[in-house]
């Protein structure tokens, strides 16, 4: 057997069973029993700070740099 009709077979029998349990396992993931306050949390991180600013150092993405 060449290559590719090796690589083709492959493809078409295991690595479509692999995809679809891929697919199965991150809907699962993504819908099992108690994550929902964590997609809310995540869902609304971008308005964490809305009133006002946060306080200086606070939060992933700020940078401390000094000014020379």
């Amino acid at each position: 057997m060449e290559l590719y009709s090796f690589l083709r077979h492959f493809a078409d029998s295991w690595m479509l069973i692999l995809m679809v349990a891929l697919i199965l396992g991150v809907v699962l993931y993504t819908f099992r029993p108690g994550s929902r306050s964590l997609h809310d949390d995540a869902a609304n991180s971008i308005f964490r700070n809305d009133r006002r600013p946060a306080p200086a150092g606070a939060g992933a993405g700020s940078r401390n740099t000094k000014e020379a």
